[in-house]
């Protein structure tokens, strides 16, 4: 019962996802039947975000439809090499908007916004990267404009309309470029097996219950009376917020595994055969949270967590700042996050700690002569990424001052400033 309440009254976001995966079973049976054309699969996904957005969000769902309305028009009315600069700076401008008017309600009013902006705003941070992501691909010429050839139809514009609202990533995501999506619609009779599409999914559910099931024990640790976060002991003191951490870590990756089952019950994300003849589906995945919780440098966590807006951070702002891509890179995240007080802080921390990560290596790297050496290396590492990390997705998860005071009333605060010294010395 506690188990059915974490997925339905503690997560409503991850609960309004599994209620997606039924329409999403019936739009990719209706698709691989051929009882849906190309064209009524489009229109079927669009729909399905249309209606899921005003059943969540209600009034706030105008929030979405602005942005998917804005970018039609920027298509129709621009040149493709002028696209990219205006939409993202317009969608930008909408949402930051918006970030700074649940502020100004968290701060200033100190009420607790509604439920349904914050979800509206969550999915305007996802519809950013879709509606960029497409603006660039526009302006590279990898996707082609609808009115390249003079063309006046106005239906060529539903393809757009529906990668900007597809009910299956309108939540939760994950990134995948216009073209791919295009593509997961056009071949959605030519997938894989029934067998291996039902087997992938059963998988999918089972990691989620054992993603939220391992939040049990640690909301228990954390309200242990022996368990402190002011306990005079330095490892219990670091442990603590380390634990802390790890449970807003498993909020992630449960949402993000239920996000690629919702796409993977509608056919998306089928992503051909292995060697072996295996069919795989993880064409649309922000990553496997084994693999990014085992990453034994803060670079490569970096890179691993949430790994299509890391992949959508690197296109739009690493790869075309001249100066200081680093400190751009996670200074646009935070911008993109919200700029709460501890969302800066903590891409500050996160930013200095992969810098201070990058220097190190280089130093290190050649002086790791033996295997015992790289060993060490390997294991001390591990367990700095995960305590500086630790730090980061404190400040930017509880986003308040209250954060900062929390992270700098532990000992764990030091595992930061290793970094900062790391950065001077080397």
């Amino acid at each position: 019962m506690d188990l059915v309440w974490l997925f339905c009254v503690g997560n409503p976001q991850m609960f309004y996802q599994f209620v997606n995966i039924p329409f999403a079973f019936l739009f990719y049976f209706l698709a691989r039947q051929g009882h849906l054309s190309v064209i009524n699969r489009y229109v079927y996904l669009t729909l399905g975000g249309f209606i899921l957005a005003i059943v969540t969000m209600g009034p706030y769902s105008l929030l979405l439809f602005f942005s998917a309305v804005l970018l039609l028009l920027l298509i129709r009315c621009l040149h493709p090499m002028h696209i990219h600069n205006w939409t993202l700076g317009l969608q930008m401008c909408w949402q930051t908007c918006w970030h700074l008017y649940i502020q100004y309600k968290l701060y200033w009013l100190q009420e607790t916004p509604d439920f349904r902006l914050l979800l509206a705003i969550s999915a305007l941070m996802l519809m950013t990267q879709r509606v960029s992501s497409l603006s660039l691909d526009l302006q590279e010429g990898t996707v082609t404009s609808p009115f390249q050839n003079s063309s006046q139809d106005l239906s060529v514009l539903i393809p757009f309309l529906s990668y900007s609202l597809n009910f299956p990533a309108l939540l939760g995501g994950p990134l995948c470029s216009f073209n791919t999506f295009v593509e997961s619609v056009r071949q959605m009779s030519v997938t894989s097996s029934l067998a291996s599409y039902l087997g992938r999914l059963t998988s999918k559910m089972l990691q989620i219950v054992a993603l939220v099931w391992i939040k049990y024990p640690l909301k228990e640790l954390l309200k242990s009376s022996t368990f402190r976060v002011n306990s005079p002991c330095v490892c219990q003191n670091i442990i603590w917020i380390w634990v802390l951490s790890l449970l807003l870590k498993l909020n992630y990756y449960a949402h993000w595994k239920v996000s690629e089952c919702v796409n993977n019950a509608a056919g998306m994300g089928f992503h051909g055969y292995s060697h072996s003849g295996k069919s795989s589906w993880e064409g649309f995945s922000d990553g496997s949270p084994w693999v990014t919780e085992a990453s034994s440098r803060p670079s490569v966590f970096a890179r691993q967590w949430n790994r299509t807006t890391a992949a959508w951070l690197r296109r739009m702002v690493f790869k075309r700042s001249n100066r200081s891509p680093l400190f751009m890179t996670f200074g646009f995240s935070a911008w993109w996050h919200g700029l709460h007080p501890g969302q800066i802080l903590g891409f500050i921390i996160w930013a200095i700690t992969v810098q201070g990560d990058y220097k190190t290596h280089h130093f290190l790297h050649r002086k790791l002569t033996s295997k015992w050496k790289k060993w060490l290396y390997v294991c001390l590492n591990w367990a700095f990424t995960q305590l500086t990390i630790s730090c980061v997705v404190v400040c930017v998860e509880l986003q308040s001052l209250e954060s900062v005071k929390l992270l700098w009333s532990s000992y764990i605060a030091v595992f930061p400033l290793l970094s900062v010294l790391m950065i001077i010395i080397l």
